[in-house]
Formats: C-alpha cells, structure tokens, sequence
C-alpha cells in the first residue's frame, strides 16, 4: 500500500508520530502518574464504563459498599492509562542487561526454573487485562522468543510504527483472525517460545463455552485449553502487577500440567476452569489493577 492511494490513513500515521515525538519529551518515570492522574480525572465522565465496572465489582464479591466499589473502579480506569503510558517507555529503562532488576518473581521455584532455566520447552504463559499485559510482553522477551496474540492494527503504517517502537526482543505478534496455523505452532516448538494470550475477555457463543469466572457464568475463550490438550506445553497463569515505577512482580501458582481423560469437552471445561481460578485469585488480590470496565458477564 503506498501514500498516495491511503492519504487518510497516513495522515493517522503522521499524526501518531507527531503525538509520539511530543510524549517522548515526558520523563519516563512520571508517565503512569500523568496517564492515572489524567484519567482519574475524566471518571465521572465515562458513565456506561464506569456503571459496568462497579456492578462487576460488586458482583464479584470484591467489597459489598458500593462506595467502596467506586473507589476501586477510578484506580481502575488510572490504573488501565497509566501502565499503558508507562508501557510506552518500557525501551528508554528496561533492556537484555538490566530486566531482573525490575522484576520480583511472586511463585515456587518450580514455575521460576521453568520459565527461566528450560529455554527448548515451548511454554503458555495465560493472563487477563490484569496489572501490566503490555510491558509483560516486553519484559518476557528478555527471557526467551515470545509469540503474542492481538489484533492487527487497520493502518499498515501505524501498524509497522508500533512493531518497531513499543516490542522490544523476540517477539512474534499474530493476528487473532489467523489464529493457531500449523505454521505457528512448529514455529512455537523449534524455538520453544512462550506462546502468550489475554484469555479474560467474553468469547461469545461460537467461539467459547461458560465457565465459572468470578462466582458467574462467563463464556471463555477454549484455545490456550485446546493448545495445552494437544500440545501438553505447561501453564503458567497469572499477571504482572505494578508496584512502582518499572517495577513489577510476576504473580503465578505451579505450572499446569493437566491430565486428559480423552474426555475433549470434559477435559477443555475443566481445564479453563482451573485457569479462571488461578486469574481470579491474582485478581482479588490486586483489584485496583484489573480491567472491571469490560463487558465479561453478558
């Protein structure tokens, strides 16, 4: 696609780089704080999101004071701007020679020697819009390839912009509308990458199944279930929370090694269940930082 037969959408790429070369000027350490303080702010404003997130919050159990509930959605909603503002300078701090630095890991040796210590073992890393998925992405590349599921953006220009400024290390990104190829999954093996997906969001009725999530029927995305029945790569399922500027703590249980019955529909219900476990676990442990403001429960 050249510039002459997409003037709009370069336009768009232009004016994301303009907005890129002025946010670079930010220190990198006050860009969570301006992103949570800016959208703290705009809250109230945003009354449709902002109603969902504290019904789900109530509903989960979280705390019964709807007050209590409000509170939490507005870190929410900072919380959701400013690790992405911060994800954003991940690059100007975090590099191959300093990322242990910045992690604390938060699980049992096991999970810790897994990820760090079996490089030729193709592994699933599962995780929700819970503390950093964005900067997770980039930290764990540091430790072994990465292939990462998300949607491709509709401007090829901005699309090759992001892939050279926000990823940094191995990291091989695929279209959710591609999906799981034969080509992707030897890909996955030879380099024994960590194949990792945001599994919370609602599948729908053709794509997921309800599962329990939260105390409620949720219908849950099958794949990282599929891949793990036919593959037997372990699990490990958790998130990446912030706990200060550059900070953060990998939180995972033990991986995952399900045992199949031969059962498919069984063993995929049962398996996805586990996973909403282990995530909603990590999630009432952290509240503030998790996406409430998603549609999980339709």
């Amino acid at each position: 696609m050249n510039v002459l037969s997409s003037p709009i959408l370069y336009a768009e790429y232009l004016a994301i780089r303009l907005v890129s070369l002025l946010y670079g000027l930010i220190p990198a350490h006050r860009a969570y704080d301006l992103g949570a303080a800016v959208t703290s702010a705009f809250y109230p404003l945003f009354r449709k999101r902002r109603r969902i997130a504290v019904e789900n919050i109530l509903k989960a159990r979280i705390t019964d004071d709807p007050k209590e509930a409000d509170r939490i959605a507005r870190r929410a909603f900072g919380h959701l701007a400013g690790h992405i503002c911060e994800a954003l300078k991940i690059g100007a701090v975090i590099h191959a020679g300093n990322w242990r630095e910045h992690i604390t890991f938060d699980g049992p040796e096991e999970s810790w020697k897994l990820l760090m210590e079996s490089p030729g073992v193709p592994i699933m890393i599962l995780s929700g819009h819970h503390g950093v998925w964005e900067a997770a992405v980039s930290i764990i590349s540091f430790t072994r390839p990465m292939i990462a599921v998300a949607r491709k953006m509709n401007n090829p220009f901005v699309d090759r912009f992001l892939k050279k400024t926000h990823f940094r290390g191995e990291i091989t990104i695929i279209p959710k509308k591609l999906g799981f190829t034969s080509q992707v999954l030897r890909a996955w093996k030879s380099t024994g990458a960590a194949m990792t997906l945001v599994m919370d969001q609602h599948a729908g009725q053709k794509q997921g199944i309800r599962v329990d999530f939260m105390g409620r029927p949720a219908s849950t995305h099958t794949s990282p279930a599929r891949l793990h029945l036919k593959t037997g790569a372990p699990i490990l399922a958790g998130a990446f929370i912030r706990e200060s500027a550059f900070k953060y703590r990998m939180v995972t249980g033990s991986p995952i090694r399900f045992a199949a019955t031969g059962d498919k529909e069984t063993d995929t219900a049962e398996l996805l269940a586990e996973i909403n476990r282990r995530l909603e676990a990590v999630i009432r442990r952290y509240p503030e930082q998790y996406l409430w403001a998603h549609n999980r429960w339709r």
